[in-house]
């Protein structure tokens, strides 16, 4: 029985799953295992060629990850969704699915460390070309799109920047001219859907907050099912086109009987399954787990951070507090329209006295765990120039604004007066 709800705090428990069918558990069972008994060749025949969809092997789709992928694109609007090994994976299929050697995309400048090594090196040696370009700006994207541009790219709260994306202005461009924007929402789950905004895919971290507890790493993409791949059949060859690796498919008439799911089930039939990078059974679970208290613990992480922004703002060691509560103007304008319900628990500060004080600051942190991570349940703070954006050669670093004196915050759950201490006494030490 499919429960009839459009709220989050319902969906996050009830969406995708009722009751185990063979014991009436309520609780979704773990379904650790490898392999699936089919019915007889003619079943096994038929879920091959696609004829109807199951379980075949856990590489491509398992039972309790199946929960868990129903349960993301009830939340975020979407029809379907496929969950993988981590978030860097998410963010390469996103590509991948779209994208082959000679090919580019069209991705901001505010993006996380790993994913701008990821386009900037990894992709380039695949022979798809990232064009990066400044937000601020939303015709820059028109201005690098060609015949070759198969997607735009971005992140809904960019980590570092914490200036909010543009979506609804790149993703009209997008339409206008044939090129689905995708998004990763992995900062701002529930508070954000970018599907709403003309997004076409999401992509996420779900080792961050939907996680939430820092114990399982995973990743997601979300189909929105609103973006016409046949009708911009030149620009996606590989949905439009036989695909040799599985018997000549084309993923676009493919999938007419079951929906519009042609990007969704192409990423899972062809790149899962010769990839591999399958989220484990046991991650997957976690990750429900983390799912049916996100609504709950997002108010509060939000709550927590508004409070830190303004607390930072006023104190005689930082010379700039980076958060969109904090912002004014168009970026203000932008972040209401698309954050509701919160400014995100990302909080990003400058040190006046730099690099130095970025360290002393800390190392001298108690409460606050010193990880590369974001969206714990606990308190979390890294010094950004020190680790991942110290991997990029200098021209990028410049790129992403990521200052020798920056830090980032992940504000957690715990009581707001014991998290101001903590920085009240790390900032005395910096």
């Amino acid at each position: 029985m499919a429960v009839d709800s459009k709220h989050p705090e319902t969906l996050a428990l009830h969406a995708g799953y009722r009751a185990d069918p063979a014991t009436g558990a309520v609780a979704v069972p773990l379904y650790q295992t490898t392999s699936y008994q089919f019915q007889s060749t003619e079943h096994a025949a038929n879920l091959f060629a696609l004829k109807e969809l199951g379980n075949i092997y856990t590489r491509i789709m398992n039972p309790t990850t199946d929960v868990l992928e129903q349960r993301l694109a009830a939340l975020e609007g979407g029809v379907a969704a496929l969950a993988v090994a981590s978030g860097q994976a998410a963010s390469t299929f996103a590509i991948l699915n779209v994208a082959s050697a000679g090919d580019n995309f069209v991705t901001s400048t505010d993006l996380y460390g790993g994913t701008w090594n990821l386009f900037a090196n990894t992709c380039k040696q695949l022979g798809i070309e990232a064009r990066f370009v400044d937000p601020s700006d939303p015709e820059n994207f028109r201005r690098a799109t060609d015949d070759r541009t198969r997607a735009y790219y971005a992140e809904t709260l960019p980590n570092p920047k914490l200036r909010v994306f543009p979506i609804a202005e790149v993703a009209a461009i997008g339409r206008e001219l044939g090129v689905p924007l995708i998004m990763d929402n992995t900062a701002t789950p529930i508070i954000a859907r970018p599907l709403d905004h003309g997004a076409a895919v999401v992509v996420y971290s779900t080792t961050k907050y939907i996680g939430g507890h820092g114990t399982s790493i995973g990743g997601a993409l979300i189909d929105g099912g609103n973006f016409d791949w046949e009708a911009h059949a030149d620009r996606f060859p590989l949905l439009n086109q036989p695909d040799p690796s599985y018997h000549g498919a084309v993923w676009t008439q493919a999938v007419k009987p079951l929906g519009p799911i042609a990007y969704i089930l192409r990423a899972r039939v062809t790149l899962l399954r010769d990839i591999g990078a399958a989220l484990s059974p046991f991650n997957a679970f976690q990750a429900i787990q983390g799912l049916e208290t996100l609504p709950l613990r997002m108010r509060e992480h939000n709550r927590n951070a508004s409070a830190v922004a303004a607390f930072l703002a006023e104190h005689p060691k930082v010379s700039g507090v980076i958060h969109p509560s904090r912002q004014t103007g168009e970026l203000r304008r932008r972040a209401d329209a698309v954050l509701r319900g919160g400014h995100g628990a990302l909080v990003g500060f400058e040190l006046k006295d730099g690099a130095d004080a970025g360290r002393r600051f800390i190392d001298a942190l108690k409460l606050f765990y010193h990880v590369a991570n974001i969206g714990d349940a606990r308190s979390l703070a890294i010094h950004p120039a020190s680790t991942t954006h110290s991997q990029l050669s200098a021209e990028d670093q410049a790129a992403t604004g990521v200052t020798p004196g920056y830090v980032r915050l992940s504000i957690g759950i715990e009581h707001i007066d014991d998290i101001l201490a903590d920085l009240s006494q790390a900032l005395a030490q910096a």
